[in-house]
């Protein structure tokens, strides 16, 4: 028998009538644990699925939700830990697998969309989970001016950069760069200097997660700065857009214990 059956089991529990599918990052546990669970479960085909489990670390959720916003079906996704940190996925467990999806807690996230334009007039538009951001190329600090709703804000901003997080992704590269942590269910979005040089003590701001935010590079030819949302990069940028998209929101699956917001929430206690 099997050495991944339950014990008394001879064959594999049927996922796919549920419309249950698997994917799994390229990394050696990934690998290893994806080759465990078929051997326990019989999965759905990806192309017919309506519930998704994704095996490997955040940086593999992303990649999978990201697929779905460039014109996959967006279904839920269930993810389970085989990578590093893993924010956003579950623990790993081999047992119960239907019986923790049809137990989990949905939560829905929107994405950011970034319109972005090149000092050499490309356009460009990508969708961001966790945040959009912009970095200075070179050794010189970036020069922008930020615009909420077509209103200046901040004429001019000396930094390293600046990025506009979600509430998802504000316990990421935002907290590291000390702006706040945003509940889920909040509805707002940080706005977050990047090592500030002027305003001196301009901390960021939070919004309303309906603000449109308009960031315009000074002097973009000689103080060059990237945007990047999430992970796809566009140098040599002179303006760019951020706004929230509603229309295009994402589901995550989570143990009932170990929901996102929850696990937000606690973010602001850690040590």
């Amino acid at each position: 028998m099997n050495a991944d059956l339950p014990k008394g089991a001879t064959t594999r529990q049927d996922l796919a009538a549920e419309g249950i599918a698997l994917v799994a990052s390229h990394g050696e546990a990934a690998q290893a644990a994806a080759a465990m669970l078929r051997r326990r479960y019989h999965f759905a085909d990806e192309r017919q699925a309506r519930i998704l489990v994704a095996l490997g670390g955040d940086g593999f959720m992303l990649h999978t939700l990201h697929q779905m916003l460039d014109g996959g079906e967006a279904i839920p996704v269930f993810g389970i830990n085989r990578g590093t940190v893993g924010f956003l996925m579950n623990e790993w467990r081999l047992d119960c697998l239907g019986e923790r999806i049809a137990n989990a807690r949905r939560i829905e996230v929107a994405p950011l969309t970034m319109r972005a334009e090149t000092i050499h007039g490309d356009e460009w538009t990508h969708a961001a989970i966790n945040e959009v951001s912009l970095l200075r190329e070179t050794r010189q600090a970036a020069k922008i001016e930020v615009l909420v709703n077509g209103r200046v804000v901040l004429p001019e901003l000396v930094a390293d950069g600046v990025l506009v997080a979600t509430p998802a992704g504000s316990t990421a590269y935002n907290f590291s760069a000390r702006g706040p942590i945003l509940p889920l269910s909040a509805n707002l979005l940080a706005l977050t200097p990047i090592a500030p040089f002027r305003p001196r003590r301009w901390a960021g701001a939070i919004l309303p997660d309906e603000t449109r935010v308009t960031f315009n590079v000074m002097e973009p030819t000689d103080r060059l700065v990237a945007a990047v949302a999430d992970q796809f990069e566009v140098r040599d940028v002179k303006s760019v857009e951020v706004s929230l998209d509603r229309a295009r929101p994402l589901t995550l699956l989570f143990d009932p214990d170990q929901a996102l917001d929850e696990r937000i929430a606690a973010e602001q206690f850690a040590t």
